[in-house]
């Protein structure tokens, strides 16, 4: 028994260490000293910011991912409410089951709730996901008239999914508008590409450029959080 307490301690240090992007040295402090280095990361990186009760949430959801989704259910078969099929399909999602999670946002929107902006938006990043490009352009008029989706990932993917349906020109008309400082590093890398594909280099290197003098300024978090994109940045700016 105290050794399956040991291995859970470790599963969800390793599982809090990867969600929050934590220096790679953890992993072996963790690993090789794993009572002590375990009670040591907790101290330090875990209870300082969470209470007891969100850090047993998170054991038992590293540990046992699906035990969210069957309680979920439960509580849903109990009281077949918005928020509860909403919070079912967040699971799903969580747990890379865009299907069945694409199946439970929709019959949200059954109700009355067919304009929910929030779900609406996770449909279209849902879509995305198994890359319907049809239903994300679907579902992103829905909202593209709405002041919360300007500059938003909705609509990012929005103009990536018309670009992948021909409509290339109001596709990147929406993708630029992702083009933020100090942020959407990561969708900025793919405008570049973006760009870069379409011929107009000059445009993509001055979004590299900008990532990479931000990259400069980051915090160590960000830097941390940031650093594949930023490595990847980095390499498409020195080939063009």
């Amino acid at each position: 028994m105290q050794y399956f307490l040991i291995i859970a301690l470790q599963a969800f240090c390793i599982y809090h260490a990867v969600k929050n992007r934590n220096n790679y040295y953890w992993f072996f402090v963790i690993l090789f000293l794993p009572v002590i280095g375990s009670v040591i990361y907790l101290f330090t990186k875990v209870f300082n910011k969470k209470d007891l009760d969100v850090v047993q949430h998170e054991i038992v959801n590293a540990i046992n991912p699906t035990k969210k989704v069957k309680d979920l259910q439960k509580q849903l078969d109990f009281a077949d409410t918005f928020q509860n099929r909403v919070n079912l399909a967040d699971a799903l999602f969580e747990n890379g089951d865009f299907t069945n999670a694409i199946q439970e946002y929709e019959k949200s929107l059954e109700s009355n709730h067919n304009q929910d902006v929030g779900v609406l938006k996770k449909l279209i990043e849902s879509y995305a996901k198994v890359q319907n490009h049809e239903k994300v352009i679907f579902y992103a008029e829905k909202i593209e008239n709405l002041t919360e989706f300007k500059g938003s990932r909705s609509q990012f993917l929005f103009g990536l999914a018309l670009e992948e349906q021909g409509d290339s020109e109001k596709g990147e008309e929406h993708l630029k508008q992702i083009d933020q400082r100090y942020s959407n590093y990561h969708e900025r890398y793919i405008l570049a590409q973006f760009l870069v594909k379409k011929g107009k280099t000059d445009e993509a290197k001055e979004i590299l450029s900008e990532i990479i003098v931000e990259s400069q300024h980051m915090t160590k978090p960000n830097r941390n959080k940031y650093r594949t994109v930023v490595n990847d940045v980095k390499k498409l700016s020195s080939s063009l």
